[in-house]
């Protein structure tokens, strides 16, 4: 597995230490021998990339910086393309099209590539989380560096948690959407925080200051209308002290604990087409007031990513993978997933911190000064052994 990063890729083929083609070859070859196990890729494009990464070595040589100088991506499905523009622009190549969710089933919390259905790197018989599941995959795998991703209810989040990287969806309008409702926003998948905020840079066109540490925060197992299992939990709070022991974070004790009320129904509301979107608007409305009243008390809201544990390939059970995040997609604020150690089962789990509207930078630094200071558990790279599918 390659254990570069975009940022060492960029700054290395950026110095002419490295020459764009040489890497991305790599990462076609790591593609080319994992994903006949994996299934993250849809499509693999290798032509084009190498042709696009002697275009990237060009305009090194003559002179331009290019902040993702060389950087392999993957685009969520074979439509992610038409958002990538802002990437190629700053020297990333695109190396292929990652998996979604195929027909057959109403959940999204799997992906079918182009070899079968996409495995968890970690256990196979383990579902990777949707419906950015080739994204996290590829991620994870080492097979890129970065992959873009787009959450309406937690599909960058949730897969991010269960895959073991950071998963960031930005405020919801505050890029253009295919979406008719306005739960859906872009986001990315990555290896560390500051790959996230490198990509956040680029396509935000913003640098701005990062706030001053530690930030408040307020935890919440379940935000008041949710019963996730006990060791997803566990594991976030972990995360959390880790997070207050590193000087990152400081917990803020509310008057009362955060309670929302259940986007659920709200959310599938406006999901369903001729439907009466009232009662969604008023859940709305009043999940906005109690969070506006929350992040008048703190910086952010930390909660753990997901429920329970990754589920098999028959299904989520009774439990909804996105019962913590589609809150989020609701009320359009910004959220980060980062990796919050490894449960009994041998699967990662993850820790969702939720910022203000367009706060991203919030997110983004206390991620990555957590990473700095050595308070994130990152599970360490999968073995193909690892991800080998049982029985098989």
């Amino acid at each position: 597995m390659s254990g570069d990063g975009a940022r060492e890729i960029a700054d290395a083929v950026g110095a002419g230490a490295r020459r764009a083609v040489d890497v991305v070859a790599g990462s076609l070859a790591r593609i080319e021998r994992a994903d006949p196990v994996l299934c993250a890729f849809l499509d693999v494009w290798d032509e084009e990339a190498l042709r696009r990464a002697a275009e990237v070595d060009a305009r090194v040589a003559a002179g331009e910086r290019l902040p993702l100088a060389g950087v392999p991506v993957a685009v969520k499905g074979r439509r992610g393309l038409r958002a990538a523009e802002p990437l190629l622009a700053a020297g990333a190549v695109v190396v292929g099209a990652t998996s979604v969710p195929g027909p057959g089933t109403p959940w999204q919390t799997w992906g079918l590539g182009a070899h079968g259905r996409t495995v968890n790197p970690w256990r196979a018989d383990r579902t990777p989380g949707g419906s950015s599941a080739g994204a996290a995959v590829a991620v994870a795998a080492g097979l890129v560096p970065l992959a873009t991703g787009a959450d309406g209810a937690g599909s960058v989040r949730i897969p991010a948690a269960w895959c073991g990287v950071t998963g960031l969806k930005v405020t919801g309008g505050r890029f253009p959407s295919g979406d008719r409702t306005g739960l859906a926003a872009p986001g990315i998948l990555a290896r560390t925080a500051a790959d996230a905020g490198l990509w956040w840079r680029v396509v935000s066109e913003r640098d701005a200051p990062p706030p001053r540490l530690p930030l408040t925060a307020i935890w919440s197992p379940g935000l008041g209308f949710a019963s996730p299992d006990p060791e997803p939990v566990a594991l976030a709070r972990a995360a959390v002290g880790r997070l207050v022991a590193a000087g990152v974070v400081r917990l803020a004790r509310p008057p009362v604990r955060p309670s929302l009320l259940d986007p659920g129904p709200a959310w599938l509301t406006l999901r369903t087409p001729g439907a009466d979107p009232r009662d969604a608007h008023r859940v709305r409305a009043a999940n906005d007031a109690r969070l506006h009243d929350l992040f008048g008390r703190a910086d952010l809201l930390l909660t753990p990513t997901a429920p329970t544990a990754p589920h098999g390939h028959d299904g989520p059970g009774d439990t909804y993978s996105t019962a913590l995040t589609w809150a989020f997609n609701l009320g359009g604020h910004p959220a980060l997933s980062i990796p919050a150690g490894v449960g009994t089962d041998g699967c990662p789990a993850g820790l969702q911190l939720v910022a203000p509207h367009d706060r991203e930078e919030v997110l983004l630094t206390v991620a990555e000064e957590a990473e700095r200071r050595g308070a994130v558990e990152r599970p360490r790279a999968p073995s193909r052994e690892e991800t080998r599918p049982l029985g098989g």
